[in-house]
């Protein structure tokens, strides 16, 4: 078919996944593609641009008359099965966990589910304290948005040293591809956006902030769907004098938000103890909310609506136990030989002069003293951390200094040049050390120590040559003597009892250092103290993601490997928890990176205590700051509710620790210095500035009361019961895959291989794929998590997944015609003799917004199948009625040619329907939506209303009072008529703002759409057709005695239930779900049984399950439980219950609607009770 060929009003396949569509206009767009607004069959509205290359594809749509029942019913059931996958969030709450690698805690399932979800389109701000798997919420709520259909662009914007960890994290437990933003990436789009080439991206948060052009690009970008900002605290504002002080990043911040449907900023430390701040950044999320600055007593300090915050304290696993267990934590002193004092002693003196000569250079080489004090500080950071590195470093300072001083052109103008390149790197240490990866910062630092100086002279320089000859010459004698203090108390570490468990076998233990040379001189001499080189690994700035996860592996997997010893490039994102032990060798300067190294060990998954060494050199000036400090904080550790790690960050808000512990260095150990290291610990440790602390860390704070959590336990429970991943999902797909030509095979347990993917499903992910490609062919692939990570690596099927969504769509495309055409189907477990027709109907309730196609914004969808028999009596047909029923065969047709014609068949059932729909489904879900959206979207217009008409006021008496001074002819600081314009555009946003609120409380009901229809014909009907009797092939009950024998059957299990003490609730009503009985125990809410009861008449030799009930099982074995009665006239024997995990039910095909298992096998593995 040719575009030219389009034309208004006809039925075309080949440009929706959703099947054929109607076209509504037709306009070409230069003359090699074609514009189309399109209705699907469900009355969606759509917009594509259709090129040339698509021709191929498009094709005249002619299928049966609506209604005519002819069609393909094994088609009519896989084009269902793909239809409700397309909707899988309203048959699965919970789809994007099943299709995860991950084990969710009831906070994190809280904030997804119940916070953000339900918001859409959100703007929030996530603050739960760290360790809390923000990344996790994050993931689960990119997925669920994906399979929603919400989410096609993604930007996650997070300082440098985390970009890595977020793309692996996504990769590896959601099946998600982002691509980071790199310079390569930047310089090879050219003059395009790379915000527009890359639908899913991870950026750096300065990368973005630093670069004014990267900004223009994109504002001029498409929208994203969801922006997520990590560490979103940096974005920060301030008031000086009255007027905002906004840093690069809080600018960033505003552009990003502006430009995205969705804004989740994420961040453990939300507050910096100043509401005008707070207020600032919470202004990110909503600008009109925050307008001004914050006048206490006058404007509002609720932000619970916009702001989720746990603290660890509260969080709970399912059995509502601690989260996080205790840590402790030690500091280890040790005292220096006297020739280590001595080497301590000289180098401190050089970097001492050597920064007082920094400080004298002139005021236009800003950038270059700033280098130089990096590079010496850096330098006494090495002295504290080993001979070894001290020595090195001074060897490689001296080298690089000589053959300098040799060069032919040393002046200072060339050096300076090359040093340029740093500036605006250094500006903020503690940020630039938070927000860069652990292998740049070992480059600069290497960079910057060997070339930086404080020479202005090639005299001065030759000096500083000749003294760092001497430091060099002494540190030799040092490494050469062979005692270190430092390894020493390590040793003595090694030998705590702790370190063994109680079979004598040592535990696994982190080490942090802070440099290479130590860390390479640490792994020798613990390999060579415990023998075995294997048992310890290494993890640096040198070392590649995918070697680190093989060290990260072995040390979480392997027993063999007792010791990791790494810098924090093992801090960055690496998950340490098999272990529970930790020393810091060497401690860090900047606080955060202390709460960062015991995050590894003290995270989500620890059930040991964990326990940290902090080694200490006495009479050291770094030493003697971090004692005091250290003490300081455990004597505040009641004060500090415990949070020692959590806060110390904080604590040291006004003076960086770094500044204190360089002017120790610089001061001396005079009466000077150490009065104001006292000072400085004694302020950050006053009562009140701890008590300032703990409140901003109890901001907005939300706890989870045992009910809430129970709540989320019981969910989850029947969810599980439900999920579509694996088993719906892996029997559709290899049915469909196979319709569609591809090859799978199975393979080991649970993995399958596929061999060929048909090029039509690979030009289908082309067309709507987002993530990466859809690949040829597949080594492993697998429906459930469990089976993922054997080797080789299997790829987990599931929703989401590019392979799975391109074979949904390409099946709803070439056969969603078969849903209105309808079909008929055989209920083989009916053994009745009165046909009904089954209809999905999909329902809406929209409010007055419109979405990126102009159609009304869904707040909320239902997809409902209901059955109806010639007497207009409806009934709930349950999740996925079709799945229990087979296609009638030709022959079978035939036989019901009179059911087909009967008059009841040719009402206006669609019509019907959707008048019954109207009437008894919408006002309801109407209701619903009205009661949950209602008072958030009213307290959101009473506060905007509020701030904006407070700051409207405020500017509008300013006006007056200006205007009146002006009149006097008195001078102003702020012109009347800038004050009446900043009124008048307040008014301006407010009128616009209620608006757009008021649009968002327009809910209203859609139209409930049909979507298909199928008749059933139950197996009775058919076999009285034949001539044969329609009883229960398993007993050879009719009808009547069947339902006689099954209510006698319930009445039993649900005695017997009654009886063991729990509490059992008849679910049987609610068809589809694979059970029939739901059972608990009260004293334990995790004890709860789905229970099948099958009723069988004596004498039965088989027991009949269908395809829903044996998923049920196989979604929950230990919990399901089939239970069989037998009964004898009036005699009803007790029930017997087989575990689902002790009888292989198998895994149905898709095709499989039921199967039949021998009686006495059944009794063989069934027991007395549950």
């Amino acid at each position: 078919m040719r575009l030219e060929d389009l034309s208004i009003g006809a039925q075309v396949t080949g440009i929706s996944g959703s099947g054929p569509v109607g076209l509504e206009r037709v306009e070409f767009v230069g003359s090699d593609a074609v514009k189309v607004i399109y209705r699907e069959s469900g009355g969606q509205l759509g917009e594509r641009l259709v090129y040339r290359d698509d021709e191929a594809r498009l094709a005249i749509h002619e299928a049966g008359r609506p209604w005519s029942l002819d069609g393909d019913g094994g088609l009519f059931r896989l084009v269902s099965e793909a239809q409700r996958l397309r909707l899988a969030w309203l048959f699965d709450p919970f789809v994007a966990i099943s299709s995860s690698t991950i084990e969710p805690l009831p906070h994190q399932i809280s904030a997804v589910y119940e916070e953000m979800l339900p918001r859409l389109p959100m703007r929030f701000l996530l603050a739960d304290d760290p360790g809390a798997g923000k990344t996790i919420m994050a993931g689960l709520l990119i997925k669920e948005m994906i399979v929603r259909g919400d989410l096609q662009r993604c930007l996650i914007v997070a300082p440098g040293n985390l970009t890595e960890q977020w793309q692996d994290e996504l990769h590896e437990k959601f099946g998600l591809h982002f691509d980071l933003l790199t310079r390569e990436m930047i310089q090879a789009s050219g003059a395009d956006s790379p915000f527009d080439r890359h639908a899913c991206l991870i950026a750096r948060m300065d990368q973005l902030s630093r670069n004014e052009d990267l900004q223009a690009r994109l504002k001029s970008a498409r929208e994203w769907d969801l922006v997520i900002v990590d560490e979103a605290h940096r974005m920060s504002a301030s008031y000086t004098g009255g007027e905002v002080k906004r840093t690069k990043r809080y600018d960033l911040g505003r552009v990003i938000g502006s430009h995205c449907r969705n804004f989740l900023l994420m961040t453990a430390t939300p507050h910096n103890g100043h509401e005008e701040s707070f207020q600032l950044f919470l202004a990110l999320i909503d600008s009109d909310r925050y307008e001004g600055k914050f006048r206490d007593g006058i404007h509002s300090q609720d932000p619970s609506d916009l702001m989720r915050r746990m603290i660890k304290e509260e969080l709970v696993r399912f059995d509502g136990s601690p989260l996080f267990p205790e840590r402790k934590s030690y500091t280890a002193q040790y005292e220096l030989s006297l020739e280590e004092a001595r080497l301590y002693t000289a180098v401190t003196d050089y970097v001492r002069n050597q920064m007082n000569l920094a400080d004298r250079m002139a005021e236009g080489d800003g950038s270059r003293r700033v280098n130089v004090g990096f590079a010496l500080m850096t330098l006494q950071r090495r002295l504290a951390s080993s001979s070894r590195a001290i020595y090195r470093s001074l060897q490689r300072r001296r080298e690089r200094l000589e053959s300098r001083l040799s060069e032919e052109r040393l002046a200072l103008r060339g050096r300076q040049e090359r040093l340029e390149a740093a500036e605006g790197l250094f500006e903020d240490l503690d940020n630039f050390y938070d927000e860069t990866p652990q292998d740049e910062i070992e480059n600069l630092e290497e960079q910057l120590i060997d070339n930086s100086t404080a020479a202005q002279s090639l005299e001065e320089l030759q000096a500083e040559i000749d003294i760092l000859k001497l430091l060099e010459e002494q540190a030799k004698r040092v490494v050469r003597a062979g005692f270190d203090a430092k390894w020493n108390e390590l040793q003595s570490i090694l030998d705590d009892p702790l370190m063994v468990d109680e079979k004598g076998n040592r535990r696994k233990l982190v080490i942090f250092s802070e440099f290479r040379d130590t860390l390479a001189y640490l792994v020798d001499k613990v390999r060579s103290r415990i023998g075995r080189a294997e048992a310890v690994v290494e993890i640096h700035g040198g070392v590649t993601r995918e070697e680190r996860r093989k060290v990260v592996h072995a040390f979480m997997n392997d027993p063999e490997v007792q010791v990791l010893i790494a810098n924090d490039a093992a801090g960055e994102g690496v998950n340490l928890q098999r272990a529970h032990l930790m020393v810091n060798y060497d401690l860090p300067w900047n606080p955060n990176r202390l709460e960062q190294r015991f995050g590894r060990i003290h995270r989500i998954g620890q059930t040991e205590v964990c326990h940290l060494w902090n080694l200490i050199a006495k009479d050291t000036r770094e030493g003697d700051v971090y004692v005091k400090l250290l003490h300081k904080l455990e004597a505040s550790a009641e004060s500090l509710q415990g949070k020692v790690f959590d806060v110390l960050g904080q604590l040291f808000d006004q003076k960086p620790l770094r500044k204190l512990l360089e002017e120790a260095i610089l001061k001396g150990k005079t009466p000077e210095g150490e009065s104001e290291i006292k000072k400085v610990i004694d302020t950050v440790f006053d009562p009140e500035n701890l008590r300032r602390v703990l409140e901003r860390q109890a901001l907005c704070h939300d706890a989870m009361d045992p009910k809430q959590v129970a709540a989320i336990r019981d969910q989850m429970i029947r969810a599980e019961a439900r999920r579509l991943q694996p088993h719906f999902i892996e029997a559709f797909f290899r049915e469909a895959f196979s319709h569609l030509g591809g090859a799978i095979h199975r393979r080991e347990e649970g993995r399958s291989e596929i061999t060929r993917v048909p090029q039509a499903i690979r030009e289908r992910d082309r067309q709507i794929g987002t993530g990466a490609p859809v690949l040829q062919r597949y080594e492993r692939v697998c429906f459930e998590k469990a089976f993922a990570d054997c080797p080789p690596r299997a790829e987990l099927v599931g929703l989401g997944h590019p392979l799975l969504d391109a074979t949904i769509d390409l099946i709803r495309e070439r056969h969603g015609a078969l849903l209105k055409q309808g079909a008929v189907l055989i209920d083989e477990r009916d053994f009745g003799t009165t046909p009904r027709l089954l209809f999905s109907i999909d329902e809406t309730v929209t409010d007055g917004r419109r979405n990126r196609h102009g159609e009304a914004h869904v707040v909320s969808r239902r997809m409902r199948y209901v059955e109806v028999g010639e007497q207009g009596e409806y009934q709930d047909a349950g999740a996925a009625p079709y799945l229990d029923y087979r296609p009638a065969s030709e022959t079978e047709l035939g036989l019901l040619s009179e059911a087909l014609d009967a008059p009841w068949m040719k009402r206006d059932w669609e019509h019907e329907v959707t008048a019954w729909a109207s009437a008894a489904l919408v006002p309801k879900h109407l209701q619903e939506v009205k009661d949950l959206r209602g008072p958030a979207i009213k307290k959101t217009m009473e506060e905007v209303r509020s701030r904006l008409t407070r700051e409207i006021m405020h500017w509008d008496n300013r006006y007056n009072e200006l205007r009146e001074r002006e009149q006097a002819g008195k001078k102003t600081a702020l012109p009347a008529k800038q004050a009446a314009t900043r009124r008048d555009n307040l008014t301006e946003r407010l009128q616009a703002r209620e608006a757009e609120i008021q649009r968002e409380l327009e809910i209203r009901p859609g139209v409930p759409s049909i979507l298909g229809g199928a008749l059933v014909i139950p197996a009775g009907l058919l076999k009285s057709l034949q001539g044969q009797t329609a009883n229960d092939p398993d007993d050879g009950a009719d009808a009547e005695a069947r339902k006689r024998v099954e209510l006698a059957a319930m009445a039993a299990v649900m005695a017997a239930e009654r009886a063991a003490g729990r509490q059992p609730s008849d679910v049987s009503a609610t068809r589809g779900i694979g059970h029939d009985i739901e059972s608990r125990n009260p004293q334990d809410p995790d004890e709860v049984y789905f229970i099948e009861v099958k009723g069988r008449v004596q004498g039965a030799d088989s027991v009949t399950l269908t395809a829903n009930e044996i998923r049920c099982a196989n979604n929950v074995p230990e919990r399901f439980r089939l239970a069989i009665v037998q009964v004898a006239g009036e005699t009803v024997s007790a029930p017997v219950f087989v575990p689902g995990g002790s009888y292989d039910f198998g895994r149905p095909g898709f095709e499989m609607t039921s199967s039949s298992f021998p009686l006495a096998s059944l009794l063989r593995k069934a027991s007395p009770s549950v």
